[in-house]
């Protein structure tokens, strides 16, 4: 038998904390039973977890389609007011901010705490305390995050969120498309990504997609051919083919010519997809793309456009083109990389002048002097474009915005 050392016997006598706080009571009860409730009965359960905090008047709101408002959920328990615009109100700072937001008031404060699954702001839950301490913030915090996790989930196998998120009827189309999207928004310490789509409730055509798979940030844009239905079913099938080819780990050349097969032979020779395709290295900064036919992106440094991202260019997905070459370069920390579609600068003006490219770089640049983060930037861009086309949105116009900032995620994985 060997001999124990005194610095062993030391460490063999150490207990660890294993007791239940009264914070992780809470949160467990609730995760105990998210499993098996309902949808519907999400809100109602949160309500009641909070009142035993001594908090009350709980609402969850969840951003619309069109990212303009805060639409409040409907259960028993909430309290059920009017939407909330997000880029005026507490409830809306809290949402772009991604930060909590309190609001002093006769009888206590109102506190807005952002609903991130992820990185991807689902909403915003706001409740009611008599008073506020750090230990309050941090619990609301975290049971915000659970509530948004739960929200996301359940929403694979019910409309009740849906629906609450509408603002207007939504098309076919517009159905198919945004079923197929991820989230409009990613972030992770090396890198971040927004998009918005327009119109929300009538786009058919575009579509984007994205994957982080380790260091490598794969990127996509499409286009479909026409409007409606049939474009939005092609598009299905593009985004489709791109992540299969993806995910079975072709080359970027590769899923070029995967994705013009498919389109080809389902669609036939008269029927196209622009697209926009790309990888970047997270922590290096390394970048690839193949350029199908699509708008090239514009580069932007320090919050100011360099210009467009250009390089080699082949046919659009479904003519056959030859195998493409992968333009490459390197980005600077800091650089951002905005993906669009046609719909933004050959939307012509009601004198017939088309948009154009020109015109779309002066409002970047405006845009980015205010130095926002992604999401904010995107929404502000978008609005900022459909006011100066006179409000006319006749194409679909898609926007993907993304930042890099190199590094490293490492030390998330080690706890204090």
């Amino acid at each position: 038998m060997g001999v124990v050392s005194e610095q062993q016997r030391r460490i063999g006598e150490i207990r660890v904390d294993r007791s239940e706080g009264f914070g992780e009571r809470l949160l467990g009860a609730l995760l105990d039973r998210a499993h098996e409730m309902p949808p519907h009965l999400i809100a109602p359960l949160v309500a009641q977890e909070v009142a035993r905090i001594g908090g009350r008047e709980v609402s969850v709101l969840l951003q619309d389609y069109e990212q303009l408002m805060l639409m409040p959920l409907t259960g028993r328990g909430l309290l059920t007011g009017a939407p909330q615009p997000i880029d005026a109100s507490p409830a809306g700072a809290a949402f772009l901010e991604a930060r909590i937001v309190e609001v002093v008031q006769d009888g206590g404060t109102r506190m807005f705490l952002p609903l991130l699954d992820g990185s991807d702001q689902v909403g915003v839950m706001a409740v009611t305390l008599d008073r506020v301490d750090n230990d309050d913030r941090r619990l609301l915090r975290r049971l915000a995050g659970l509530v948004a996790d739960m929200v996301v989930t359940k929403n694979g196998y019910t409309d009740v969120f849906t629906r609450a998120r509408r603002r207007a009827p939504m098309s076919v189309a517009a159905e198919i498309q945004w079923a197929l999207l991820p989230p409009l928004r990613m972030s992770v310490p090396q890198v971040e990504v927004a998009g918005i789509l327009e119109p929300a409730y009538q786009v058919a055509g575009d579509s984007f997609d994205y994957a982080l798979n380790g260091d490598v940030l794969h990127i996509a844009m499409i286009d479909a051919m026409g409007h409606g239905l049939g474009a939005a079913v092609m598009a299905t099938a593009a985004i489709g083919a791109y992540r299969h080819a993806r995910r079975s780990g072709v080359s970027l050349a590769g899923i070029y010519a995967y994705m013009d097969e498919v389109i080809a032979a389902q669609f036939g020779p008269e029927q196209f997809v622009t697209a926009q395709m790309m990888q970047l290295n997270v922590t290096t900064g390394h970048l690839q793309w193949v350029n199908a036919g699509h708008p090239w992106p514009l580069l932007i440094r320090d919050h100011e456009v360099l210009g467009q991202l250009e390089g080699t260019t082949t046919l659009p997905v479904g003519f056959g083109g030859q195998e493409p070459l992968v333009s490459e370069g390197v980005l600077r920390r800091g650089d951002r990389m905005l993906c669009y579609t046609d719909g933004l600068v050959e939307e012509r003006a009601a004198g017939g002048e088309e948009f154009g490219l020109a015109q779309l770089i002066d409002i970047v640049a405006d845009v980015e002097r205010a130095q926002h983060g992604t999401r904010a930037t995107v929404r502000e861009l978008s609005q900022a474009l459909k006011q100066a086309r006179g409000g006319i949105t006749s194409d679909d116009a898609t926007i993907l915005l993304t930042e890099w900032r190199g590094g490293t995620a490492d030390y998330l994985t080690l706890l204090d």
